[in-house]
Protein backbone atom coordinates (compact mmCIF):
# COMPACT_ATOMS: atom_id res chain seq x y z
CA UNK A 1 0.00 0.00 0.00
CA UNK A 2 1.24 3.09 -0.88
CA UNK A 3 -0.14 6.57 0.89
CA UNK A 4 0.32 10.54 -0.33
CA UNK A 5 1.24 11.93 2.50
CA UNK A 6 0.39 15.85 2.17
CA UNK A 7 1.10 18.90 4.13
CA UNK A 8 0.61 22.56 4.50
CA UNK A 9 4.11 23.56 4.90
CA UNK A 10 6.75 23.52 2.26
CA UNK A 11 8.80 20.46 3.70
CA UNK A 12 11.60 21.36 1.78
CA UNK A 13 12.16 24.40 4.10
CA UNK A 14 11.58 22.05 7.24
CA UNK A 15 14.15 18.86 7.14
CA UNK A 16 13.82 18.24 11.13
CA UNK A 17 9.97 18.73 10.81
CA UNK A 18 9.88 16.11 7.83
CA UNK A 19 12.79 13.55 9.26
CA UNK A 20 10.07 13.72 12.03
CA UNK A 21 7.10 12.95 9.72
CA UNK A 22 9.00 9.71 8.07
CA UNK A 23 9.91 8.58 11.67
CA UNK A 24 6.43 8.76 13.56
CA UNK A 25 4.82 7.59 10.63
CA UNK A 26 6.77 4.18 10.02
CA UNK A 27 5.81 3.90 13.97
CA UNK A 28 2.02 4.39 13.67
CA UNK A 29 1.37 2.28 9.96
CA UNK A 30 2.28 -1.15 9.16
CA UNK A 31 5.18 -2.40 7.76
CA UNK A 32 4.10 -3.14 4.19
CA UNK A 33 2.48 0.72 4.31
CA UNK A 34 4.28 3.20 2.40
CA UNK A 35 4.08 6.95 2.95
CA UNK A 36 5.52 9.22 0.77
CA UNK A 37 5.72 13.17 1.87
CA UNK A 38 4.52 16.10 0.32
CA UNK A 39 4.49 19.50 0.90
CA UNK A 40 3.28 23.03 -0.87
CA UNK A 41 4.78 24.17 -3.57
CA UNK A 42 8.44 25.93 -3.36
CA UNK A 43 8.49 29.67 -2.12
CA UNK A 44 4.67 29.37 -1.75
CA UNK A 45 5.34 31.25 1.61
CA UNK A 46 7.51 34.23 2.18
CA UNK A 47 9.16 32.26 4.96
CA UNK A 48 9.21 28.89 6.10
CA UNK A 49 6.22 29.67 8.17
CA UNK A 50 2.97 29.11 6.31
CA UNK A 51 0.65 30.48 9.53
CA UNK A 52 0.97 34.57 8.09
CA UNK A 53 -0.59 33.59 5.33
CA UNK A 54 -2.76 31.09 6.54
CA UNK A 55 -4.21 33.32 9.37
CA UNK A 56 -6.19 34.85 6.08
CA UNK A 57 -9.20 32.95 4.61
CA UNK A 58 -8.36 34.24 1.26
CA UNK A 59 -5.13 33.66 1.11
CA UNK A 60 -5.46 29.97 2.71
CA UNK A 61 -7.88 29.65 -0.11
CA UNK A 62 -5.49 30.64 -2.63
CA UNK A 63 -2.74 28.16 -1.57
CA UNK A 64 -5.42 25.30 -1.00
CA UNK A 65 -5.98 25.22 -4.29
CA UNK A 66 -2.90 23.50 -5.27
CA UNK A 67 -4.26 20.67 -3.60
CA UNK A 68 -6.60 19.60 -6.56
CA UNK A 69 -3.45 18.80 -8.76
CA UNK A 70 -1.81 17.31 -5.58
CA UNK A 71 -4.77 14.77 -5.28
CA UNK A 72 -4.78 13.93 -9.02
CA UNK A 73 -1.45 13.47 -9.34
CA UNK A 74 -1.36 10.76 -6.14
CA UNK A 75 -3.93 8.99 -8.57
CA UNK A 76 -2.10 8.99 -11.36
CA UNK A 77 0.67 7.84 -10.09
CA UNK A 78 -0.88 4.65 -8.69
CA UNK A 79 -1.25 5.61 -4.92
CA UNK A 80 -3.63 4.02 -2.97
CA UNK A 81 -4.92 6.52 -0.32
CA UNK A 82 -4.37 10.57 -0.10
CA UNK A 83 -3.66 12.01 3.27
CA UNK A 84 -4.68 15.48 3.97
CA UNK A 85 -2.47 16.19 6.87
CA UNK A 86 -3.23 19.46 8.22
CA UNK A 87 -5.85 20.50 10.51
CA UNK A 88 -7.73 22.31 8.47
CA UNK A 89 -8.65 20.29 5.71
CA UNK A 90 -8.48 22.75 2.41
CA UNK A 91 -11.21 21.64 -0.26
CA UNK A 92 -11.86 18.02 1.42
CA UNK A 93 -15.07 17.70 0.01
CA UNK A 94 -13.79 19.23 -3.55
CA UNK A 95 -11.19 17.08 -3.29
CA UNK A 96 -12.81 13.75 -2.51
CA UNK A 97 -14.97 14.13 -5.84
CA UNK A 98 -11.84 14.17 -7.82
CA UNK A 99 -10.43 10.58 -7.71
CA UNK A 100 -11.55 7.28 -7.06
CA UNK A 101 -8.82 6.63 -4.40
CA UNK A 102 -9.69 7.31 -0.62
CA UNK A 103 -9.31 11.04 0.66
CA UNK A 104 -9.02 11.22 4.30
CA UNK A 105 -8.99 14.61 6.12
CA UNK A 106 -7.14 15.24 9.68
CA UNK A 107 -9.82 17.24 11.10
CA UNK A 108 -12.39 14.69 9.94
CA UNK A 109 -10.61 11.68 11.04
CA UNK A 110 -10.36 13.60 14.15
CA UNK A 111 -13.65 15.22 15.29
CA UNK A 112 -14.89 11.76 14.01
CA UNK A 113 -12.91 9.94 16.79
CA UNK A 114 -13.35 12.29 19.54
CA UNK A 115 -16.93 11.51 20.79
CA UNK A 116 -15.20 7.56 21.45
CA UNK A 117 -12.79 9.29 23.82
CA UNK A 118 -14.83 11.65 25.83
CA UNK A 119 -17.83 13.62 26.16
CA UNK A 120 -15.56 17.66 26.38
CA UNK A 121 -12.72 18.40 24.52
CA UNK A 122 -10.94 21.47 23.71
CA UNK A 123 -7.89 22.98 22.05
CA UNK A 124 -4.48 23.77 22.18
CA UNK A 125 -3.49 26.43 19.34
CA UNK A 126 0.24 27.74 18.66
CA UNK A 127 -1.54 30.04 16.12
CA UNK A 128 -4.82 31.40 17.81
CA UNK A 129 -5.46 33.70 14.31
CA UNK A 130 -7.21 30.00 13.60
CA UNK A 131 -9.32 29.38 16.22
CA UNK A 132 -12.08 30.77 14.13
CA UNK A 133 -11.63 28.38 11.42
CA UNK A 134 -11.81 25.42 13.59
CA UNK A 135 -14.93 26.52 15.73
CA UNK A 136 -16.38 26.51 12.69
CA UNK A 137 -15.07 23.01 12.02
CA UNK A 138 -16.24 21.88 14.87
CA UNK A 139 -19.55 23.31 14.59
CA UNK A 140 -20.11 21.40 10.95
CA UNK A 141 -18.98 18.75 12.82
CA UNK A 142 -22.25 19.06 15.48
CA UNK A 143 -19.63 19.06 18.45
CA UNK A 144 -19.68 22.53 19.40
CA UNK A 145 -21.96 21.37 22.69
CA UNK A 146 -19.31 19.62 23.78
CA UNK A 147 -16.41 22.15 23.08
CA UNK A 148 -14.52 23.85 26.13
CA UNK A 149 -12.82 26.34 24.07
CA UNK A 150 -9.29 27.33 23.13
CA UNK A 151 -6.34 27.77 25.30
CA UNK A 152 -2.76 29.37 24.09
CA UNK A 153 0.03 27.01 24.49
CA UNK A 154 2.41 30.15 25.25
CA UNK A 155 4.12 28.81 21.73
CA UNK A 156 5.33 29.93 18.26
CA UNK A 157 6.17 28.40 15.26
CA UNK A 158 9.89 28.56 15.59
CA UNK A 159 9.53 27.64 19.33
CA UNK A 160 7.64 24.46 18.07
CA UNK A 161 10.84 23.90 15.71
CA UNK A 162 13.19 24.08 18.82
CA UNK A 163 11.33 21.79 20.78
CA UNK A 164 12.28 18.69 18.29
CA UNK A 165 15.84 19.43 19.43
CA UNK A 166 15.26 20.34 22.99
CA UNK A 167 11.55 18.92 24.04
CA UNK A 168 11.58 20.01 27.61
CA UNK A 169 10.62 23.60 27.17
CA UNK A 170 7.80 23.52 24.32
CA UNK A 171 5.83 20.05 26.16
CA UNK A 172 6.35 22.31 29.61
CA UNK A 173 4.41 25.45 27.83
CA UNK A 174 2.09 22.76 25.99
CA UNK A 175 0.97 20.45 29.35
CA UNK A 176 -0.15 24.21 31.37
CA UNK A 177 -2.01 24.95 28.44
CA UNK A 178 -4.07 21.90 28.51
CA UNK A 179 -3.87 21.77 32.03
CA UNK A 180 -6.59 24.81 32.29
CA UNK A 181 -8.88 23.22 29.30
CA UNK A 182 -8.72 19.67 31.89
CA UNK A 183 -9.48 22.11 34.55
CA UNK A 184 -12.83 23.46 32.75
CA UNK A 185 -13.92 19.71 32.19
CA UNK A 186 -12.07 18.59 28.75
CA UNK A 187 -11.77 15.04 28.51
CA UNK A 188 -9.95 15.07 25.29
CA UNK A 189 -7.50 17.48 24.17
CA UNK A 190 -6.23 18.14 20.43
CA UNK A 191 -2.74 19.72 19.97
CA UNK A 192 -3.49 22.06 16.97
CA UNK A 193 -1.63 22.79 14.45
CA UNK A 194 0.09 19.36 12.93
CA UNK A 195 3.95 20.26 13.68
CA UNK A 196 2.70 20.76 17.73
CA UNK A 197 0.90 17.11 17.78
CA UNK A 198 3.84 15.78 15.76
CA UNK A 199 6.45 16.80 18.45
CA UNK A 200 3.87 15.73 20.95
CA UNK A 201 3.07 12.66 19.26
CA UNK A 202 6.90 11.47 18.38
CA UNK A 203 7.69 12.45 22.03
CA UNK A 204 5.20 10.04 23.59
CA UNK A 205 3.02 12.73 24.92
CA UNK A 206 -0.17 10.87 25.32
CA UNK A 207 -1.84 11.64 28.02
CA UNK A 208 -2.19 14.09 30.66
CA UNK A 209 -3.93 13.17 34.18
CA UNK A 210 -5.45 10.01 32.37
CA UNK A 211 -6.61 12.56 29.77
CA UNK A 212 -5.87 11.77 25.80
CA UNK A 213 -4.15 13.64 23.92
CA UNK A 214 -4.81 13.27 20.20
CA UNK A 215 -2.42 12.04 17.68
CA UNK A 216 -4.09 13.06 14.64
CA UNK A 217 -1.61 12.51 12.21
CA UNK A 218 -0.99 9.01 13.47
CA UNK A 219 -4.85 8.91 13.32
CA UNK A 220 -5.23 10.60 9.57
CA UNK A 221 -2.36 8.16 8.37
CA UNK A 222 -4.31 5.02 10.45
CA UNK A 223 -7.48 6.01 9.09
CA UNK A 224 -6.44 6.25 5.40
CA UNK A 225 -4.56 2.74 5.72
CA UNK A 226 -7.81 1.03 6.91
CA UNK A 227 -10.23 3.28 3.90
CA UNK A 228 -7.54 1.97 1.32
CA UNK A 229 -8.19 -1.80 2.62
CA UNK A 230 -11.98 -1.21 3.04
CA UNK A 231 -12.24 0.12 -0.75
CA UNK A 232 -9.98 -3.19 -1.93
CA UNK A 233 -11.77 -5.56 0.37
CA UNK A 234 -15.63 -4.38 -0.30
CA UNK A 235 -15.43 -1.18 -2.49
CA UNK A 236 -16.62 1.23 0.40
CA UNK A 237 -16.69 4.56 -0.99
CA UNK A 238 -18.03 8.06 -0.65
CA UNK A 239 -21.56 8.92 -2.27
CA UNK A 240 -21.45 9.86 -5.72
CA UNK A 241 -24.88 11.36 -6.39
CA UNK A 242 -25.84 14.74 -5.91
CA UNK A 243 -24.02 18.34 -6.76
CA UNK A 244 -22.23 18.17 -3.90
CA UNK A 245 -20.61 15.08 -4.50
CA UNK A 246 -20.98 13.81 -8.32
CA UNK A 247 -17.34 13.37 -9.95
CA UNK A 248 -16.86 15.18 -13.15
CA UNK A 249 -15.77 13.77 -16.42
CA UNK A 250 -12.16 13.14 -16.44
CA UNK A 251 -10.99 14.00 -19.19
CA UNK A 252 -12.82 17.68 -18.48
CA UNK A 253 -11.10 17.65 -14.98
CA UNK A 254 -7.80 17.17 -16.29
CA UNK A 255 -8.13 19.70 -18.88
CA UNK A 256 -9.53 21.99 -16.07
CA UNK A 257 -6.46 21.49 -13.33
CA UNK A 258 -3.85 21.81 -16.83
CA UNK A 259 -6.16 25.40 -17.58
CA UNK A 260 -5.52 26.72 -13.87
CA UNK A 261 -1.91 25.28 -13.39
CA UNK A 262 -2.40 22.78 -11.43
CA UNK A 263 -0.60 20.21 -13.17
Amino acid sequence: MRIWHQSMTVLDNLPGYEERLRSHSKKVLLPDTEVVMHGLRKDTYSSDYPGVDIAHRALFTLHSMQWFGFVWQAQQEGFDGFAVCTTIDPFLNELKTLVDIPVVGCAEATYLTIPTLGERFGLVLFNELLAPAYVEQIRSYKLLEHFVGVEASGLDFSKVLEGYRNPKNAIASFTTAAQKLIDRGAQVIIPGEMPLNLLLASEGIDRIEGVPIIDSLGLTLCTTQMRVQLKQSSNLAPNEKGWNHSKPNARRLEEVLRYYGHI
